[in-house]
């Protein structure tokens, strides 16, 4: 099958009516860190431009401007939810593509971002292997709290990562990574569980423990686990075509705990939408809650006992 950004793009619905000015969303959260620390942290979801890679099951370009970014604008929706939000330890700069692309975020506004932001001990944001570069630098050099910055890298596996459409390969995160150490910058990935054309169960299982290895050998410091979803066109014609399959919730808790027991850096089982995962309305709500501590503490716990039997698969 054939993936192209035209082709990604051309199942899509209709974007939601976005305000320049205003975040789409924002909300206060607690996370681990490295230091077995659990700190405060504000996640800002920005609006800008939409991301120029267009990536088989992206969703994201429904909160995303046509058009670049106002000068300005981030600051003020920073400003916004802020005034908004409790006090925190760490901030995340979340924004539906990258940081670093300068039609979402302009260069004029690293400055007045980075005054906003200069109580924070850490910034995280989202960037593209790509995209990697000096801009970081400039960006660097205005924080007062350490930077962080999370890559969508979904797989390892060469041939799914390529028809992911991703516009990256293992080579430039590679290289992207190197970059970011030498500049002492942390690093944290978001893994796929169950992305399109990796159907195999087993196999699934495998690449996801493989990609985290190779990862952690690159310096990454935390992965998050996200199952794949549908909602964006494309990814519901590839699974009535048999291309994908959605995983459900006794598959997240397996791996994440196989994850966990290796100890080797942070590993958070994401737990938006969770629901649209389990088949068992009588255990889900303890599951979820299971799964929350796990984020928090890093530790493995015994399953949920229920009659389903879901979680034993």
């Amino acid at each position: 099958m054939q993936i192209t950004n035209d082709s990604v793009r051309a199942l899509r619905g209709e974007k939601n009516r976005m305000d320049a000015h205003t975040p789409y969303h924002f909300l206060h959260e607690s996370e681990r860190q490295a230091n077995g620390e659990v700190k405060r942290v504000n996640t800002i979801f920005l609006t800008n431009s939409e991301c120029p890679f267009s990536c088989v099951m992206c969703d994201l370009w429904k909160n995303t401007l046509d058009r670049p970014t106002p000068k300005g604008a981030i600051p003020r929706q920073i400003e916004k939810a802020l005034a908004s939000l409790p006090e925190a330890d760490i901030v995340k700069l979340y924004n539906s593509g990258n940081f670093f692309d300068r039609r979402a975020i302009p260069k004029s506004d690293y400055a007045a971002i980075a005054d906003l932001v200069s109580e924070y001990e850490r910034v995280i944001v989202e960037n593209h292997p790509k995209l990697t570069g000096p801009d970081i630098e400039e960006f660097l050099d205005l924080l007062n709290g350490r930077l962080e910055i999370a890559m969508g890298i979904e797989t390892l596996h060469p041939e799914v990562l390529r028809k992911l459409n991703k516009n990256f390969t293992f080579e430039e995160v590679r290289s992207a990574a190197a970059y970011l150490s030498a500049l002492d910058i942390d690093m944290r990935a978001f893994l796929l569980l169950n992305p399109p054309f990796l159907l195999h169960e087993t196999e699934n299982e495998t690449w996801i423990l493989k990609s985290h290895e190779i990862l952690s050998e690159l310096g990454f410091s935390a992965c998050t686990l996200i199952p794949t979803r549908t909602g964006n066109g494309l990814m519901e014609e590839l699974e009535k075509k048999g291309f994908y399959r959605a995983p459900d919730l006794a598959l997240l808790e397996r791996v994440f705990e196989k994850l966990l027991a290796r100890k080797r850096g942070r590993v958070f089982a994401d737990t938006w939408d969770l629901a649209l995962f389990s088949h068992c309305e009588e255990c889900f709500n303890a599951r979820a809650a299971r799964l929350e501590r796990m984020n928090l503490t890093q530790l493995p716990e015994p399953p949920v006992v229920c009659r389903c039997k879901d979680h034993g698969k």
